[in-house]
């Protein structure tokens, strides 16, 4: 990204330009510019007369299908084969470039997070982005994200021939001696070649230096505490950490010895990957333990990191036993531009490493889901209980935001009231085992996902649809149950007070005003949405409580905690970490959704946005509320009608939203891919023709339950 800038001034530059700029007595940071316009050279033909992308005289026989800069590139080298001093300067420029930049830095930490943590690597790309790139540097790493900026880089090296490859090398690997000096009688050439034949310079030792540096690196990653108690003791029993250190330092020692064996380096060679392979696996056994005890996202970073660097390792090795190195070497390059690209890439690091704790959170949601989904008229009737004590909750939780209202607090702290409201009367209906049917969705969504792992045959999509049906018929059931308790006792409530105190609970004013916001003519759809996805993130909140419970063990901590045990007695302990093992997500999603229930709309508003809540039962109550207010006369009023007409697009809203988003996460977080979507869709509809009360009714007799059921 940040070598963009130099594409059009390069693209304008002519080859002859560029080559008679090559000077290697030149400072550092005029050699390795000079580099990086040469690349941008190779990418950005300049078109010819007849508007094509000039190849410079390649001849007509190179195959269509070769990229353009591979084509220039073997002009570049042809017109270097012929002219003697140009050769020479580039050569120069080049070895010189080698020798003084810090190659290691490269191969051994490109790519790799200097604090093991995904913050810091997030912060570290944010900035990346944001702040220029120089190619003044002693760092190869930094000049390789100027030198290939794109992620097509890896697709014009990759199609490189071998030919092409050998000639290129040659620039690298022979120094410039009497057959290639300077060509201007200066004495640059002669002192290189000088100094490589005084002191021979293997082309392996930056690759073999990268190799220990990247082993003693796994090895401090396998020996951290983030990692070392987690991983299977019986994959440790070897101790592969402890010996991968003085493994890669024998793999130097060969290749670079006095009396380097060929055949020795290939055993010492075979008995690192045989240790990397050893180290990948009990990397890999930190996942299991994650699965058990809790999701740490930073754990899950340094044990990709830790794999990566074992699989670079696997690389140099390829370019340094290789009897043929060049094609190797390539294929290290282009896995640096792919890895260049990804260290750009702020989704694939937050997505790669988040999904593990997104799979988490929908599996513990999917537990919870599965109690909030009936398959039977004995579970519909206690649904529909259940959903009647929530609406009879959240009655009272409708009159008191107008007691909230009446107090005419500040916007803030107005919000907090109404949150404080919401989250109390939430949990209130946790505690007596009643339910609000618009937290359904978020939970019921992932454990639908998990009955989608396998519809390869009709008779599983048929199962599936059988889920859907028990689903929809339970949302249906909740909504039932809530709306008809909310509205008749709010309803009653301003009754009995306009029956005994001459005045209903809710005035004049605050009625108009429910008429005006709730109305179906304004944005109520807009913010009944805008609810599900609070709806939704309550849920995630409160997965990632839980998730954030069992990692720190505060289950263990509540039952063996000595002060604890001492003060509650063990076992009256041990039943509150139970309890609290239990009901944690649900006290985390219903106070996080009561408080941003109340408190988002306020903060939104400080920022000029315009933002509410719309949340089906509580709308209702308060359009009951009006009823009560207003008399039977505003049964005339067509404000009225175009309230009610609002109830079925909230809940619908309110219920879709949510179990979209909480579905979509669900699948993403294992990897669901739903090649035979057409199928389910096919089967609901054709379940929807046939049968179009099991949506809503439950079966008259038995557990209504496809017979592959229990296979899913």
């Amino acid at each position: 990204m940040p070598a963009r800038p130099f594409a059009r001034r390069a693209a304008a530059w002519d080859l002859t330009a560029l080559l008679n700029a090559a000077d290697p007595k030149a400072s550092r940071a005029e050699r390795q510019l000079w580099l990086v316009r040469l690349l941008e050279w190779l990418r950005h033909a300049p078109l010819d007369k007849s508007g094509n992308a000039g190849t410079g005289g390649t001849g007509g026989d190179e195959p269509r299908s070769t990229p353009t800069p591979v084509l220039r590139l073997k002009h570049l080298l042809g017109v270097l084969d012929r002219n003697a001093e140009h050769r020479a300067r580039v050569a120069e420029l080049l070895h010189r470039l080698w020798r003084e930049i810090d190659s290691a830095a490269l191969l051994a930490d490109f790519g790799f997070a200097p604090r093991m943590h995904l913050w810091g690597e997030l912060v570290r790309r944010v900035r990346a982005r944001v702040l220029p790139l120089t190619p003044d540097t002693g760092d190869l790493g930094e000049l390789f994200a100027l030198l290939f900026p794109s992620a097509d880089d890896a697709r014009w090296l990759r199609a490189i021939d071998a030919a092409t490859l050998a000639r290129l090398g040659d620039y690298f690997v022979a120094p410039i001696g009497s057959n290639g000096g300077s060509g201007d009688g200066s004495s640059g050439g002669t002192d290189i070649a000088r100094a490589s034949a005084d002191e021979p310079r293997d082309w392996r030792l930056p690759f073999l230096d990268a190799i220990v540096f990247l082993g003693s690196a796994v090895r401090a990653a396998g020996f951290s505490p983030a990692l070392r108690p987690r991983m299977s003791p019986e994959l440790l029993a070897e101790r592969p950490f402890r010996q991968l250190a003085r493994a890669a330092e024998k793999v130097e020692e060969q290749a670079h010895g006095q009396r380097s064996d060929d055949a020795a380096l290939l055993r010492e060679a075979q008995y690192l990957r045989a240790l990397l392979d050893r180290c990948r696996a009990a990397a890999d056994s930190v996942h299991q333990h994650l699965e058990a005890h809790g999701v740490s996202v930073d754990v899950v970073f340094e044990v990709d990191q830790l794999r990566e660097r074992t699989h670079r390792i696997e690389l140099l090795l390829n370019c340094v036993i290789s009897p043929q190195p060049a094609r190797d070497v390539l294929n290290l390059t282009v896995e640096l531009v792919q890895t260049a690209e990804e260290r750009r890439s702020l989704r694939a690091l937050l997505s790669r490493h988040y999904s593990l704790l997104a799979r988490k959170v929908a599996e513990r949601s999917a537990e919870t889901g599965e109690h909030y989904i009936t398959r039977d008229r004995g579970e519909y009737r206690q649904m529909l209980q259940a959903a009647l004590g929530g609406g009879a909750v959240l009655a009272g939780t409708t009159l008191l935001k107008f007691l909230i209202v009446a107090l005419a607090l500040s916007p803030f702290w107005g919000g907090l009231g109404a949150g404080i409201n919401y989250a109390a009367s939430f949990v209130l209906v946790q505690l007596l085992h009643f339910t609000v049917a618009t937290k359904q969705p978020a939970m019921t969504a992932p454990a639908m996902a998990a009955r989608l792992t396998d519809v390869a045959s009709d008779a599983a999509v048929e199962g599936f649809v059988d889920e859907v049906t028990h689903l929809i018929r339970s949302q249906a059931a909740g909504i039932f149950g809530n709306l008809f308790a909310v509205a008749p006792i709010v309803l009653g409530v301003q009754l009995a007070c306009r029956a005994a105190f001459g005045a209903p609970l809710v005035d004049h004013h605050d009625a108009q005003h429910v008429l005006d916001s709730l109305t179906l003519l304004g944005p109520t759809a807009l913010y009944a949405a805008f609810t599900g996805v609070l709806l939704f993130a309550s849920s995630i909140i409160g997965g990632w409580a839980e998730n954030w419970f069992v990692w720190h063990r505060l289950d263990s901590a509540i039952a063996w905690n000595p002060r604890i045990v001492a003060r509650l007695g063990a076992a009256r302990a041990r039943r509150w970490a139970d309890y609290w093992r239990t009901h944690v997500s649900g006290f985390a999603s219903n106070i996080s959704l009561g408080l941003m229930l109340g408190l988002v709309p306020a903060v939104a508003a400080f920022f000029a946005l315009p933002v509410e809540v719309r949340h089906v039962t509580l709308s209702t109550g308060q359009i009951a509320a009006a009823l009560g207010t207003e008399g039977i006369a505003v049964l005339r009023d067509s404000a009225f009608w175009w309230c009610v007409a609002a109830i079925p697009v909230t809940a619908a809203l309110n219920l879709g939203v949510s179990f979209v988003l909480a579905f979509r996460v669900a699948l993403r977080s294992r990897s669901i891919r739903l090649a035979d979507r057409s199928r389910i869709y096919r089967a609901i509809r054709r379940r929807l023709w046939h049968a179009p009360l099991s949506f809503v009714l439950p079966p008259r007799s038995g557990i209504a339950q496809p017979a592959n059921h229990a296979e899913m």
